[in-house]
């Protein structure tokens, strides 16, 4: 099995492998530029180009032949993505080409690049940390504009600078503390205080940053609503209206929706996993009561479900954190008690988003001042920080080589976020998660 190394030469592509109009094959390396130059049309031009510059002309098959025609993106070492010598080769989306290409890289010394590897090369040459890092993988994941924008936030240093501000303030208390420490106890110095209100702040701005981690997640990996109820009670046409577009038949036949429909759908920011289900009913034939069962599967496992009723149900469901009842037609029935619609004239349906939105988030207040996070990892390492420090606080009174330790297990556990501290198969765990390419 391979490790992850950076004393190879690696290529990835780093566009999706079909047919488009540009691919990108990415190469990174010492000796990256010398190896190329093997099979390209005008080696002396790429052996002496500088950095930052691109070059036009032909990548060759190992015969002279022309594999495509090309523009290579020149970084010299220490600039370009990863902080090592590298090019980056702009050719034609022929899978042919790709193809060829890639075979060509692997005769003159490279070979593949595993997952996350071009990253992992960055972050090992100092180019970036290890929130920084995993913000290049959570761009390319975002599902919604609000999860991009954060987790560019991230790429942009704002958690680390964060971080880096919370570890000084850590560091100074602890050499506070080591000055203690250096003088024998014979020799006089002013009893050490337990600077309470400091810490009180620094226990609070973690907290604050922990506290964004379930609205992030939310906003990154969005969440399952299913619409439910009885047969012809309105669902296809709220899963049109919510889509903006027919995607559901719609029609006053009792039993239209047998199996069940799904579609991606943006609740305000937030991403949801739509489900329009089967009716529920007791008549039907076998296949009507698949659609049932597999409706009533959908709604165990939904994040939400929105049931709704024309007024003809006899039997409601209770509304709980997971159920919410919502009356449709209202431009027949006219408007009832709790939340209604109407498909027909649009009326109510921007309620229906923000109830499911309100639902969703649960409480969670959204706090913009702070750097938002939805990694676990980093989640736990603050917490944790935290922690210890709450602990410190609860025994303030402790000798003074107690304390340092204190101090200094919090300020491991910023390290293992920012990945100063960190074993090489965490490394590998996480870079693997990536997609290839980066």
């Amino acid at each position: 099995m391979f490790s992850y190394t950076t004393d190879e030469r690696i290529y990835s592509l780093a566009t999706p492998f079909s047919p488009s109009a540009l691919a990108i094959v990415r190469t990174s390396g010492e000796g990256c530029i010398d190896s190329i130059c093997n099979a390209f049309s005008n080696p002396e031009r790429l052996r002496k180009a500088k950095s930052n510059t691109l070059l036009h002309g032909y990548m060759l098959a190992s015969d002279g032949s022309r594999i495509d025609e090309v523009v290579l993106s020149v970084y010299r070492n220490g600039h370009g993505y990863t902080g090592e010598e590298a090019v980056e080769i702009t050719l034609h989306g022929s899978l042919p080409a790709i193809k060829k290409l890639s075979l060509r890289l692997e005769e003159i010394g490279f070979r593949q690049a595993l997952k996350g590897e071009f990253t992992y090369r960055a972050f090992m040459h100092g180019r970036m940390d290890l929130t920084e890092a995993e913000a290049v993988e959570e761009i390319v994941r975002a599902k919604s504009g609000e999860a991009q924008k954060n987790a560019l936030d991230r790429l942009g240093g704002n958690l680390r600078r964060a971080v880096e501000d919370v570890r000084a303030r850590l560091v100074d208390i602890l050499a506070s503390l080591e000055v203690q420490l250096d003088y024998a106890e014979d020799e006089i110095l002013e009893d050490w205080v337990y600077p309470e209100k400091e810490v009180g702040d620094i226990i609070s701005t973690l907290r604050k940053i922990v506290s964004t981690y379930d609205s992030s997640r939310l906003y990154s990996q969005g969440a399952v609503v299913v619409l439910a109820g009885r047969t012809n009670a309105g669902k296809s046409s709220l899963f049109n209206a919510l889509l903006k577009e027919n995607r559901a038949i719609v029609s006053s036949e009792e039993g239209t929706t047998r199996d069940f429909l799904e579609a991606m759908c943006d609740m305000d920011g937030i991403p949801v996993l739509l489900y329009d289900t089967a009716g529920l009913r007791r008549e039907g034939g076998n296949v009507e009561k698949e659609g049932m069962k597999r409706a009533r599967e959908l709604m165990d496992r939904a994040d939400l479900v929105l049931y709704l009723t024309d007024g003809s149900d006899e039997d409601l469901p209770a509304e709980d954190g997971r159920t919410v009842v919502v009356h449709s037609k209202n431009d027949i029935s006219g408007k009832r008690d709790g939340l209604s619609f109407s498909s027909v004239t649009g009326d109510g349906i921007n309620d229906v988003v923000s109830l499911v939105k309100e639902r969703l988030m649960g409480g969670i207040r959204l706090n913009e001042d702070v750097p938002q996070i939805e990694s676990e990892r980093q989640r736990d390492a603050l917490s944790s920080s935290a922690e210890i420090l709450e602990r410190s606080l609860a025994d303030m009174d402790a000798p003074v080589d107690i304390m340092a330790m204190y101090f200094q297990d919090a300020i491991n556990s910023l390290a293992i976020l920012t990945g100063e501290i960190g074993s090489e198969e965490i490394l590998e765990k996480l870079f693997s998660s990536f997609c290839l390419g980066k």
